[in-house]
């Protein structure tokens, strides 16, 4: 079974990261969720970040918002593809602090970044990385993006016949 964590900066957080959570279950993927401050626990976020291959996730996706430093912490410690989902929080400047502190990584420490919050997408990303390499979760994928074109034709015949 592969892994993926869900972790954030604070409680906060979790009503936007609760999407990623909702889709990587909806693939029937394992789901481990946690708050790992960059700021206020950074024991904790440096002894997650290490060993987190060590413990079987196959990807992170860390959501946080003001600074956001989580997502670019744990893909200086960690060896796995993270996935960075800014948040807006009450202490943001629209949000554009959040999406910056994860877009701009130096080079050599990778963070794939969704739109603001955009947790959602983050959960597909991480499904379609995991799918990459495991044909059951690839083929759940392939069923949910033939879902999305049947919902626009459908849509497509309403608005047709509504005129």
């Amino acid at each position: 079974m592969k892994k993926v964590a869900v972790v954030m900066g604070s409680t906060s957080d979790l009503s936007v990261m609760q999407e990623a959570i909702d889709v990587l279950k909806g693939f029937d993927i394992e789901v481990y969720v946690d708050i790992v401050s960059a700021h206020r626990t950074p024991e904790k976020l440096f002894e997650f970040g290490k060993n987190a291959h060590k413990n079987g996730y196959t990807v992170i996706i860390a959501g946080a918002g003001g600074a956001a430093h989580l997502p670019g912490m744990l893909a200086a410690l960690s060896p796995l593809p993270i996935i960075g989902v800014p948040v807006k929080s009450s202490n943001s400047i629209d949000g554009w602090d959040s999406v910056l502190s994860i877009l701009q990584m130096p080079g050599g420490v990778p963070v794939a970044t969704v739109a603001l919050n955009g947790a959602k997408n983050a959960g597909i990303l991480a499904a379609q990385i995991i799918g990459s390499g495991d044909q059951c979760t690839l083929d759940k994928i392939v069923l949910y993006k033939e879902g999305l074109k049947q919902k626009v034709i459908e849509g497509s015949e309403v608005l047709r016949k509504g005129k």
